[in-house]
């Protein structure tokens, strides 16, 4: 019997704006202000993408850069899954846009939507892919165009999002380091709380639609801070205990960026020094299922894991949608 196919991360990259938009830019389209801003979320700014510039600019992006520092042709990309929920069309899928635009002539692909969780719950679906045997490069890409999907009238909301996307190139492992395992769940019943209600077939563009306003997101956000607290807190906790780790064990927690405060309840409920969380919430915002990604990156550029090391990602989104994921960190190219 052969041993098990198991699949780590081979390359990392991710993709930002040059815009930049701050809090006091927002304070001349809504009425809030950096200090509020600052104190209930921990953001200060974030990107948005130019002006005909969409989800699949930013993918094209973050794959042709994977490509290049895996040193590889997009021939030998066998399967390409991009978890948003901001595509660039309802059809075709961003994932056949990003195929064509890099010539992965080999590939098939197709989107994922699981809201901020998009991007685990691809990465999980890339892994198991690999472990099949049947695939040895499978890219996974987290993105979201979100502005493209904000009330500038609903301080609520807009003030919490921004654009970007991030990617890895997942391969089968050659040693004892590879991503161990993941933890994802749904809930359904949370839908209400989290959600775009125009443009699918309940509610498919009129006049109307555009009129009340239903092509954009909406949010209690109440509700969805005591949820996401308890679900990103419980599966991190979780999945460490069911692998026989604890907080001191791990290297890295790169948590969603969606709250500061949901992030650091996470993190004192499971113990974690301020080393060992990585936050860019500040710079970028929620990108929703593109934060996660970015984190890897930002992680593997600033030096901060190493092979071997463990590293804890956690996310919770729309669905509700939650899970956690737990990596020995590999070599990356």
């Amino acid at each position: 019997m052969t041993d098990q196919i198991r699949a780590t991360i081979s390359t990392t990259s991710k993709y930002l704006p040059e815009k930049v938009m701050t809090n006091h830019d927002l304070e001349k389209l809504v009425d809030t202000n950096d200090e509020w801003i600052v104190s209930r979320t921990g953001i200060s700014e974030r990107r948005v993408v130019e002006s005909g510039q969409a989800t699949a600019d930013m993918c094209i992006h973050v794959a042709r850069e994977i490509l290049q520092k895996r040193d590889i042709s997009a021939d030998d990309i066998d399967v390409i899954i991009i978890g948003t929920v901001t595509p660039d069309m309802l059809l075709p899928s961003t994932a056949a846009l990003v195929q064509d635009a890099i010539g992965a002539s080999s590939a098939w692909g197709y989107d994922l939507s699981a809201a901020c969780s998009g991007f685990l719950f691809a990465l999980e679906t890339g892994v198991n892919l690999i472990e099949s045997g049947r695939y040895n490069k499978v890219i996974v890409l987290g993105a979201d165009t979100m502005t493209s999907i904000l009330d500038y009238e609903d301080r609520a909301t807009c003030v919490l999002f921004g654009d970007g996307a991030g990617g890895v190139l997942l391969e089968p492992s050659q040693d004892e380091n590879y991503i161990i395992d993941s933890l994802l769940f749904t809930d359904g019943s949370g839908g209400k709380y989290l959600c775009l209600p125009g443009g699918g077939s309940i509610h498919p563009a009129t006049e109307k639609t555009v009129r009340e306003r239903m092509h954009f997101v909406k949010q209690d956000g109440k509700k969805v801070f005591k949820f996401a607290v308890k679900g990103m807190a419980d599966i991190s906790s979780d999945i460490l205990k069911k692998h026989g780790l604890t907080g001191n064990d791990i290297k890295l927690f790169i948590p969603h960026q969606a709250n500061k405060r949901i992030i650091d309840a996470c993190v004192k409920r499971l113990g974690l020094s301020p080393d060992q969380v990585l936050i860019n919430i500040d710079k970028y915002a929620n990108t929703t299922g593109a934060t996660i990604a970015i984190g890897l990156a930002e992680a593997v550029e600033e030096g901060r894991v190493q092979t071997g090391d463990y590293i804890l990602l956690a996310a919770f989104g729309a669905g509700f949608t939650w899970g956690s994921t737990l990596i020995r960190w590999g070599t990356t190219f």
